[in-house]
């Protein structure tokens, strides 16, 4: 009877486990389907899982220059590896000493990570800050500089690292090794799960990021992907106004407004790669997300 009850529980948890799963994934085929499809077929019969007929249309809209798409995918690709792994770096070698209960400023280097998590300096005197003294304008490495440390973030590390056993520091220093040693031949090996999790979110966010291009970025070859997908929308939606109120061009030159399979291709564009790259991570992040419960 135990057995019986156990198997039609796990058979419910298997049914809503799927049903929770499809939510997820029917809209992302809706958004794929809806980007090879005739944007008359969107407009008659609506969306659908499976396109009545594939048209590509909407990506040789998209790749009209495809050296600037290619060129925004590599600026997006090394500012999101490089910046991933040097927050990590900085991030982890921050929270170390502040899981150490022997570091003698442990107290003093909380406070003030905690408080740049309260306040900051806000947007007009960051942009000074950037571009006139630190001459970051129109430079790669303002997508990389300014964002590499992140106070909630060293918070989770120190808490996992606090969890680690303190037996394996201890033993580590009477075979002779220095701090520098444990950090990187002990510590950093067993925080994979922190560094995974940790490492996905920041790589998420600056392949998302946009509005650092908006602000600092001038030049077209170091657009990021994001940014310059949203331009080519924002241009072709300006010409098309500019076309339509003129009076002197003709009905046949008239620039065409982005259809609706144009949007999905683009957001399939932007998302496809963080999509292949989740899977690398999926094994460290589910462990990762209970790294709040360590105590610390």
């Amino acid at each position: 009877m135990f057995m019986t009850r156990s198997g039609i529980g796990r058979i419910i948890l298997n049914i809503c486990l799927t049903a929770m799963s499809l939510v997820f994934i029917i809209p992302l085929l809706w958004i794929i389907s809806a980007s090879l499809s005739k944007e008359a077929d969107l407009m008659s019969y609506g969306y659908s899982i499976i396109p009545r007929v594939i048209d590509l249309t909407a990506y040789k809209a998209v790749f009209s220059n495809p050296n600037q798409i290619m060129d925004a995918y590599w600026i997006t690709f090394f500012i999101s590896v490089t910046g991933t792994i040097l927050s990590l770096l900085v991030m982890s070698a921050v929270a170390y000493p502040m899981s150490r209960d022997n570091c003698i400023f442990k107290n003093q280097l909380t406070f003030y990570v905690v408080f740049t998590m309260l306040f900051s300096g806000g947007l007009i005197p960051s942009y000074i800050l950037i571009t006139q003294y630190l001459k970051l304008q129109n430079n790669i490495l303002v997508y990389i500089l300014p964002s590499l440390a992140n106070g909630f973030n060293i918070i989770i590390f120190r808490t996992f690292f606090k969890g680690l056993p303190a037996a394996l520091v201890e033993s580590a220093k009477i075979d002779g090794a220095n701090e520098y040693r444990i950090f990187a031949g002990i510590i950093l090996p067993l925080s994979k799960p922190v560094l995974a999790t940790i490492g996905l979110m920041v790589m998420l966010a600056k392949w998302n990021d946009w509005y650092t291009c908006l602000l600092y970025i001038r030049d077209k070859k170091l657009y990021t992907l994001q940014y310059l997908l949203q331009k080519i929308l924002m241009d072709a939606d300006f010409l098309f106004q500019m076309t339509k109120k003129s009076s002197i061009m003709s009905n046949a030159n008239v620039i065409e407004r982005p259809t609706e399979s144009m949007r999905f291709a683009m957001a399939v564009l932007a998302a496809g790669p963080m999509m292949v790259v989740f899977p690398f991570f999926q094994k460290y992040f589910a462990k990762g997300l209970t790294i709040g419960a360590v105590k610390g």
